[in-house]
């Protein structure tokens, strides 16, 4: 089959299910998928966690251990790919057990033909685009598409409990957008809010995929950079602050604004050990850089008490 067909992965210890897997895979009448397969739960677990199958078909039973205990390690990891599970077995209990696992579909082996298999593909990736959409409704801001306040809070305790756990630096920048209230005074909310998606986009473009803008609340945003210290952090804040004040942002048709904005960064464990005390560090780098005339970077490290 062509590389370019979705995958879908098959985690199975028995070879003859594998083969009837591909004969039913062949006789599929309205969509095409590649299948791979792996024969044990530890090589199923490294697969199914690289996050390239569009699916993922499941054994109860693995060479004595159990399927709805890959479910949960693969979830607790952060594992998304929707799973169907296959049992020899035909309980309601293990059905319930499935579900509450996390699998989206369950088939008795015994009842799977190609059409049953096909209709069980196509409900869990349908089902499973459907639940990515909300949780990706649930984590990011509407108007900017960058994390929301609720995902911030998240990751910022997270990250925060690992530096001090490992004692590795996470950074965090706080942004404000300077002057932001004569935009929406001036020229309307709806050139307030082009201005903050493309401000939003600005930033998102000047850090690694590893690192989590998010949309703080009203013209502020903040970023955890991850393993990043204080220098590090402060050459990020500056290139943003002359990424944003380079070039206007065009708020309406034909009305281009100069828009700049300030930055106060903290790092992690070194000047906070909480999520509470981190943030408070940030906020006041970030007075101290409107203080010092906006359209800047300050680090709370660098500040005199």
């Amino acid at each position: 089959m062509s590389s370019a067909l979705p995958r879908i992965l098959l985690i199975d210890d028995d070879r003859l299910q594998q083969r009837m897997a591909e004969e039913h895979f062949k006789r599929f009448k309205a969509a095409k998928y590649a299948l791979d397969w792996a024969p044990t739960y530890e090589d199923g677990l490294e697969r199914l966690l690289t996050g390239s199958y569009a699916a993922c078909l499941l054994d109860y039973q693995l060479g004595g251990r159990d399927g709805l205990e890959l479910i949960r390690e693969a979830a607790a990891k952060g594992c998304q790919t929707p799973i169907v599970f296959l049992t020899a077995e035909q309980s309601e209990h293990i059905d319930i057990q499935a579900m509450n696992a996390g699998a989206l579909d369950y088939l008795v082996k015994g009842e799977i033909t190609p059409r049953v298999l096909e209709r069980s593909l196509r409900y869990a990736l349908k089902l499973g685009e459907t639940l990515g959409e909300l949780r990706r409704l649930a984590t990011r801001d509407q108007l900017t598409g960058l994390l929301n306040r609720r995902e911030f809070d998240r990751i910022l305790t997270e990250e925060c409990d690992r530096a001090v756990r490992f004692s590795r630096p996470v950074s965090l920048l706080v942004v404000d957008l300077d002057h932001f209230k004569r935009v929406n005074d001036v020229h309307g909310h709806q050139a307030g809010d082009a201005v903050l998606r493309e401000a939003a986009r600005r930033l998102a473009g000047q850090v690694r995929s590893v690192d989590r803008p998010t949309r703080f609340g009203g013209e502020e945003f903040a970023i955890v950079l991850m393993e990043m210290d204080r220098a590090q952090a402060m050459e990020v804040a500056r290139r943003m602050c002359t990424s944003m004040s380079a070039t206007p942002i065009e708020a309406a048709p034909g009305v281009f604004l100069n828009i700049t904005m300030s930055v106060g960064v903290a790092v992690s464990p070194s000047e906070a050990k909480d999520t509470r005390s981190f943030v408070a560090a940030a906020d006041r780098a970030l007075y101290a850089a409107k203080a010092g005339g906006r359209n800047q970077a300050v680090a709370f490290g660098d500040l005199k008490d």
